[in-house]
């Protein structure tokens, strides 16, 4: 935990007193005392400094001071083929650690249709993950995020509007016959999506469904990752790409 999160309503006149966790992770992984600053962000707000003011029993008193905008969102984002849910919160934390503005969750010939009814996706339970996520990264702007269970409608009838503002399309596949620096085509100060399949990959049906939408197919290599470790190994080569353009 690199930043102690905390939400709008916990502040009351720039003082927040914490519980649990965060009060744990405070007195236990970072040892501070009375007088002692921590890093702080409000969750969709500046990013400052908590001082310890008081430390009673399981809680403790901060006095905030906000001053610093997050860092701003790559403009990236991630069309990701639904893992096992345990795998998927993993997956989540990573992608949001690493950056990223939208994530869409959706279906695929080679994901379990259990995964659409799990408790996760069903309750929408993504804030855990995602404020890991964001403590991680130093960060306190949530990345949108939503599930579309229906492949076809998803990406013929949504994605042409959703991505009309994002000219790089590239779509990671074992048999893809490029690299992602040859399918980014070296525009990477501009907008990118990256679509990740199952760890399977994608069927035929669905690489020429994403083609149609302007998707270049690529590949790592001969080599086949899980998709936890797809995931950031994708998202950190398109940001070295954007770091070198």
């Amino acid at each position: 935990m690199n930043l102690i999160l905390l939400h709008p309503q916990e502040l009351t006149d720039h003082h927040v007193t914490l519980t649990g966790r965060r009060a744990e992770h405070i007195r236990k992984i970072l040892r501070g005392t009375i007088g002692d600053s921590v890093r702080v962000g409000v969750l969709g707000g500046l990013l400052g400094t908590g001082c310890i003011l008081e430390m009673d029993g399981n809680s403790i008193v901060l006095q905030v001071h906000l001053a610093t905008e997050p860092p701003a969102f790559p403009p990236t984002d991630l069309i990701l083929a639904v893992p096992r849910p345990i795998m998927l919160k993993r997956v989540l934390a990573q992608a949001v650690s690493m950056g990223v503005d939208r994530i869409f969750l959706t279906n695929a010939n080679r994901v379990e249709k259990s995964f659409f009814s799990s408790t996760l996706i069903r309750n929408n339970a993504f804030a855990e993950p995602l404020l890991l996520g964001l403590e991680q990264a130093i960060d306190t702007r949530l990345p949108e995020i939503s599930v579309h269970p229906r492949f076809r409608p998803f990406v013929e009838d949504l994605l042409p509007e959703l991505l009309a503002d994002c000219p790089i399309r590239l779509l990671a596949h074992p048999e893809g016959d490029r690299t992602i620096v040859q399918a980014a085509g070296g525009l990477l100060a501009q907008r990118a999506v990256l679509a990740i399949g199952p760890e399977g990959g994608w069927v035929d049906f669905e690489v020429q469904r994403f083609k149609e939408q302007g998707f270049v197919p690529f590949s790592l290599g001969a080599r086949v990752l899980r998709v936890d470790t797809a995931v950031p190994a994708l998202m950190a080569q398109l940001s070295l790409l954007r770091q070198l353009a």
